[in-house]
């Protein structure tokens, strides 16, 4: 099986890259911005052409979610349009397409789990755009499978918390937002549950995925200084206390029975993958 990932220099791209190593049945071709261009039509055939994939996983995505308020032209060419072109080279390969999506497409008003089939109604430059590329995959390949998820973090590129970790250890106190809930998901967790449904080749649509368990800013931001041993206070605030030019969702919690049903997989505990990753980010320092 032949897989080709694009934005594979980011925190999910980057998680695909380790586990690759242990799947020597699988022939991946890592592509990023350098190697291929996905807003470039001329670019995606010429790849699609050289490589034939049976799948594309795409991994790229503008996510600077507050400055897609001062460039939503660009937020919506990578987000939006650039899905929609991948879907209709990869259908017209015969390819499948695996595009990664967010919890921001909710308004974040449900306040119980939200199902694959609960009506977007997203607020804000990014969670449009990103609600757009949902949509243009789908509308251009019946093979699509779209996985939302949520708080992505690991040991690759900037996160939130490698921003806590650095944070905690130059200031004696925190303040980080208390009001919104959700659960934090470790990348490397997100791609195995991608692998395993491109190698069981799983039926086409929506799927939720994140760590169990849930908390808010406030308690993750807790965990992270507990288990990285770092002295530090972190206090809760509100989100009228910690302004922002694009809205987040209160409640972005997810049902992810889907995903468990048709893998027959268990889903780590967010507390329990957030020690992991930790313990890797202390190898590096």
């Amino acid at each position: 099986m032949k897989i080709l990932v694009t934005g594979s220099n980011g925190q999910l791209g980057n998680e695909l890259r380790l586990l690759a190593q242990h799947h020597i049945e699988l022939v991946f071709l890592f592509t990023d911005f350098e190697e291929l261009d996905i807003t470039d039509e001329v670019s995606v055939e010429k790849t699609f052409s050289a490589f034939n994939p049976d799948w594309i996983i795409n991994c790229a995505a503008y996510t600077a979610v507050d400055k897609a308020e001062q460039e939503p032209e660009k937020a919506m060419l990578i987000n939006a349009q650039a899905p929609g072109l991948l879907a209709i080279i990869a259908n017209k390969h015969n390819t499948r397409i695996l595009q990664v999506s967010t919890d921001y497409v909710f308004d974040g008003k449900n306040y119980k789990p939200y199902g694959e089939d609960h009506p977007k109604n997203p607020s804000g430059t990014y969670a449009i755009s990103k609600a757009a590329g949902e949509d243009n995959v789908l509308k251009n390949s019946k093979a699509a499978i779209i996985i939302r998820t949520s708080w992505l973090y690991s040991a690759f590129g900037a996160n939130f918390v490698k921003t806590i970790r650095k944070a905690g250890r130059e200031r004696g106190q925190l303040k980080v937002v208390a009001d919104q809930i959700g659960s934090p998901t470790w990348a490397h967790d997100l791609a195995e549950a991608i692998l395993i449904m491109v190698i069981r080749n799983a039926e086409a649509g929506i799927y939720h995925f994140s760590n169990e368990g849930v908390c808010s800013w406030y308690d993750f931001a807790k965990a992270i200084i507990e288990l990285s041993d770092i002295q530090c206070v972190v206090n809760p605030t509100d989100t009228a206390g910690y302004p922002l030019p694009s809205p987040r969702p209160y409640y972005s919690v997810f049902d992810k029975s889907k995903y468990t049903s048709i893998t027959q997989q268990s889903i780590p505990y967010w507390r329990d993958s957030l020690k992991k990753c930790i313990a890797l980010l202390n190898e590096q320092s």
